[in-house]
């Protein structure tokens, strides 16, 4: 195969301000389709990969969309579509273009020596996250100012590898940033130290992270706000909805104030984070739906209106699975809430630098409730530190679609409200946000807006597809073009974490978190293990897993 060492590989024939043309070389002028650039082969015109354009000084780089042949075979002549992504200068790599070149230029392989100087340009941070996919000698490192402030977006189909690249990151940012304060809301257990009731081992530094469970924890009932509490309590098919409501605030009003009295907790309103007694709640309700006048002979306003709300509530009190909100053991009085936020925040004992909260446990119906209070409480500890700037906080979402999804569902208000506030206002009080889905078109369109960088692996839904690639600059179609032929764990970066759009094969996560794949022949291949169904039904009772 003919080979050449030179980097002039064509001339640019067409140009836009988004998109250039360029005409290869002619094989009789030493066109090859594979070039030695020092010790490197590289594939002339592969779609995603770089080429430099070259005119009066001025060094352009772009990245290849599209790749044809035109003419007879006498006379061919092959051709590319060039979107430019900026400008390579003494100094380093410039986004944006400032001189377009005109038609003529010359175009060149990129060497990989330009290419390490691109990737390196925030090496000094050490935050290495891969390989460049085109060169795997060459590290990618990003931006951790603007990936953790800036908020992030992790996208792609299942079994592309979205669990591995969320765990190569934190891990990478583990060694490198040991004070960091992240939060992790584990929807399936994949990244804690307990996987479907066995001891199972993070993925993270065990001296570093903190795995805690929603049992644990405890995220009580008096912290969610009045709204939520409305939406939990009352039906709103009730013809006595209103009259529920009225009655509700002017109760927890009230019994707040009565139980933190010997508080110095400022004003108190229905939405105030303070402990009242649910049990009290319930029992004025009771008397409230019960009350008479004129010795039993006169109902009141209030008689027999409240049997829907007093049949929602104790249901939920009564059911084991939602035990750590509606019957905490440890978060009976407002001085608790101390505890409980360090413990959040990786300021308890032991204190830890992630704190993985595994949510796997919680059932279905209450989850946007749950994941509506993780992130009020990320959102609040920052907006009333004082020292919020020197203490920035970074929420990780898993499987995000579930609880932020787009439309006006009333059912998952809270949490859109929760989350969507930290991506519009957080980055003013050092709160970061990353959004982890499988389905970006089911998102909230606020929450990925906000986002400034995004991570692509594998998507082969066209409605994905078509949802990503209208959130993404121009100048990243030519790598984007690659999102369905995408390896697992080989990502797309996309934002103000990276000098320009780039696919890298992220590092591989050591040690991997707790979601391999189930190899079906193997197991089905070997001896089946005895399975107790007694133990399963007793635990699918009691909600153990």
């Amino acid at each position: 195969m003919q080979t050449n060492k030179g980097t002039l590989i064509g001339h640019l024939i067409e140009t836009s301000g988004e998109e250039f043309v360029v005409r290869f070389i002619s094989e009789d002028e030493g066109y090859a389709p594979i070039k030695d650039i020092a010790t490197d082969k590289v594939r002339v015109g592969e779609v995603g990969s770089y080429l430099l354009i070259k005119q009066s000084g001025t060094e352009v780089l772009t990245v290849v969309n599209r790749m044809w042949e035109e003419g007879a075979e006498h006379n061919l002549q092959r051709k590319a579509n060039l979107n430019p992504v900026g400008e390579v200068t003494a100094g380093g790599f410039q986004r944006g273009i400032r001189h377009f070149p005109t038609t003529g230029a010359e175009v060149h392989l990129v060497t990989a020596w330009t290419l390490e100087k691109v990737f390196s340009e925030h090496a000094d941070t050490a935050y290495q996250v891969g390989k460049l996919s085109a060169n795997s000698s060459i590290d990618v490192f990003i931006d951790p100012a603007n990936f953790f402030g800036r908020h992030v977006a992790i996208l792609g189909q299942t079994g592309s590898g979205k669990s591995w690249t969320v765990t190569s990151m934190i891990q990478s940012a583990l060694r490198e940033m040991p004070n960091a304060h992240i939060i992790l809301m584990d929807m399936h257990g994949e990244y804690g130290d307990r996987k479907y009731g066995e001891t199972a081992s993070s993925p993270f530094p065990h001296d570093k992270v903190r795995c805690v469970s929603a049992a644990d924890l405890e995220i009580p009932y008096w912290l969610l706000s009045y709204s939520e509490l409305v939406e939990l309590f009352v039906s709103p098919d009730d013809e006595n909805a209103a009259l529920q409501i009225a009655f509700l605030r002017s109760a927890m009003i009230r019994l707040k104030n009565e139980a933190n009295s010997g508080y110095n907790v400022g004003h108190i309103t229905v939405d105030s984070p303070v402990y009242f007694s649910l049990k009290e709640l319930i029992q004025e309700f009771r008397d409230a739906n019960e009350r008479t006048a004129d010795f039993g002979k006169k109902k009141t306003a209030t008689h027999g209106k409240f049997d829907q709300f007093l049949v929602r509530i104790e249901s939920l009190v009564n059911d084991a699975r939602y035990a750590f909100m509606f019957n905490p053991q440890k978060r009976t009085s407002t001085a608790t809430m101390v505890d409980l936020v360090k413990d959040f925040v990786g300021l308890g004992e032991p204190r830890a630098a992630i704190t993985v909260l595994d949510l796997s446990a919680v059932p279905f119906d209450i989850a946007p409730m749950v994941t509506a209070q993780v992130g009020r409480l990320a959102f609040e500890f920052n907006f009333w530190n004082p020292q919020c700037h020197d203490f920035p906080i970074f929420l990780v979402c898993e499987e995000a679609h579930e609880y932020i999804p787009r439309g006006d569902n009333p059912r998952y208000k809270e949490a859109r409200r929760s989350l969507e506030r930290i991506s519009k206002a957080g980055r003013k009080y050092g709160v970061g946000l990353c959004i982890i889905s499988q389905r970006p078109h089911e998102l909230s369109e606020t929450v990925l807006a906000q986002c400034g960088t995004f991570v692509c692996l594998r998507i082969s839904n066209p409605d994905d597809q078509e949802y990503v690639r209208a959130l993404v600059p121009d100048a990243a179609r030519g790598t984007f073009s690659a999102l369905t032929s995408l390896s697992r764990g080989e990502v797309i970066i996309m934002g103000d974490a990276v000098p320009m759009p780039v696919r890298l094969q992220v590092d591989r996560p050591n040690p991997p978190p707790n979601s391999q794949d189930i190899d079906y022949g193997e197991k089905w291949r070997d001896t089946a293990p005895d399975i107790s169904v007694e133990n399963l039904i007793s635990r699918w009772h009691t909600q153990d897993r």
